[in-house]
């Protein structure tokens, strides 16, 4: 069974990503981290951080206990380590083989992508600036990266299904 996360900051496709990619993947299943924070108002403190991160646990410990899945991916921004951390140091299964691959891509690229969510009403001004910030954290963090700049969603879920599978190293 594979645990697979897939992280990067908003706007570079994980999401989309991950809907196709599990269909690559089957038996597969899928949770965004977003559907598990979508609350209004949105509040970000440390009671809803927690409840989120509880939440996120539980339904990916029932994902790996049910025995149904193959597969399981789970995106989220997860700008640090120790965020993903947290979520594997709460499952209450351990016995998986565990990724974690980050969605990059250019700035100028990641503009495109956020003014597009803007003018659908999908995201607030404000997203760039946000973005940006997090965008600079993922450097460090002990993930295999993934630039999405020139490729399709399409093109990037198949370098994870590939590599997952085995089939290749690394994707670049």
């Amino acid at each position: 069974m594979n645990l697979i996360f897939v992280n990067g900051t908003m706007g570079a496709g994980k999401t989309t990503v991950c809907r196709i990619l599990k269909n690559k993947l089957p038996p597969s299943v899928f949770a965004d981290g977003d559907d598990l924070w979508d609350m209004c108002p949105f509040i970000v403190n440390g009671r809803s951080k927690e409840m989120v991160l509880s939440n996120i646990a539980a339904v990916l410990s029932g994902f790996l206990q049910s025995g149904l899945f193959e597969n399981i991916l789970f995106c989220w921004v997860m700008h640090e380590e120790s965020i993903v951390e947290d979520i594997l140091s709460r499952l209450t299964r351990k016995d998986f083989r565990f990724f974690l691959f980050t969605l990059e891509c250019g700035r100028d690229t990641l503009r495109e992508r956020l003014a597009k969510d803007v003018e659908k009403g999908a995201r607030s001004g404000g997203i760039f600036a946000r973005s940006e910030e997090r965008a600079k954290h993922f450097a460090a963090m002990r993930s295999v990266k993934i630039d999405t700049t020139r490729l399709s969603p399409e093109e990037a879920a198949e370098k994870i299904a590939a590599y997952v599978r085995g089939e290749n190293g690394p994707p670049r």
